[in-house]
């Protein structure tokens, strides 16, 4: 999931079914041509948060975590959204070349997940790569297949936003219904090849705002190394819950209000102690 800054608008296509396989990779077979096809939500031409300067972020169709909070309730069914090309992307994105250049900016690859469609994303960092384009991949991290691949896509990527969603797993798995051990795993991997990475943490009241969850974070980071840059804190909102109400769904957080500054300052001191740039 990207985390919750972003909030592409939901489609009315009528309730999303919860998708459990990887989406599958498609060949433009009608034209004769070999362009991986990917399956989008949307895009956003300028954003500002998902990755260093102005930014081209493509929010990839398809997530197989089921977070409480998730305000991209509407990108979770892996058939929904709509089919596109890389050529088709770099076309519309290079448009915007002028504002990236400006700002240090480059394109994001968020979600729903990007990585259940790593082939598309694979041809896609490396085309904007050839152009000297600034890659971001906006993970949750749950991989299960390191292969030649997964490894193609990491090549091809400058700075990892990798979301942590909880430390403890007891929490996580209610949180999200997934164990975190896949992601995890994956940040190691990650360090291990001295991948440039943010880790991004949304601090949700009663889910992941006590200390024994930032200390436990906090760590798991230092153990990360230097290829952590920084830390970002995101405080919980309730902005994308309409997504959930339009869909027919229970958002089971009603009631839950963002944290106080109060509460961001002290996860932030705890994860101050081990990493030492921490923003919210």
């Amino acid at each position: 999931m990207s985390v919750i800054n972003r909030i592409p608008a939901v489609e009315s296509k009528g309730p999303a079914t919860p998708g459990t396989q990887r989406i599958p990779t498609v060949e433009a077979s009608d034209t004769g041509t070999t362009d991986i096809i990917g399956r989008i939500h949307s895009v956003e031409t300028c954003g500002t948060v998902d990755g260093p300067g102005i930014r081209f972020i493509v929010f990839m169709q398809g997530c197989l975590m089921r977070c409480k909070y998730c305000h991209n309730r509407d990108t979770w069914d892996t058939q929904g959204g709509r089919e596109v090309t890389v050529p088709e992307l770099m076309k519309d994105l290079t448009s915007y070349r002028h504002f990236m250049n400006a700002s240090g900016g480059g394109v994001t690859a968020s979600g729903g997940e990007a990585m259940l469609q790593q082939e598309f994303i694979a041809e896609l960092f490396t085309a904007c790569k050839a152009q000297g384009i600034h890659t971001c991949l906006d993970t949750n991290g749950f991989v299960r297949h390191y292969d030649e691949l997964l490894d193609r896509v990491l090549d091809n990527t400058d700075l990892v936003l990798l979301d942590i969603k909880q430390i403890n797993d007891e929490k996580h798995i209610p949180l999200t219904h997934v164990s975190n051990k896949y992601t995890l795993e994956f940040a190691r991997y990650l360090a291990s090849r001295g991948q440039t990475m943010w880790i991004r943490y949304v601090v949700v009241p009663t889910w992941s705002d006590d200390d024994e969850s930032a200390e436990g974070l906090g760590q798991f980071i230092a153990e990360l190394g230097e290829c952590v840059e920084k830390v970002e804190l995101l405080p919980y909102h309730e902005l994308g819950k309409h997504k959930w109400d339009v869909l027919g769904d229970t958002y089971d957080l009603t009631g839950i209000k963002p944290p106080s500054k109060e509460t961001m300052d002290r996860v932030q001191g705890i994860l101050g102690k081990y990493h030492p740039n921490v923003k919210y």
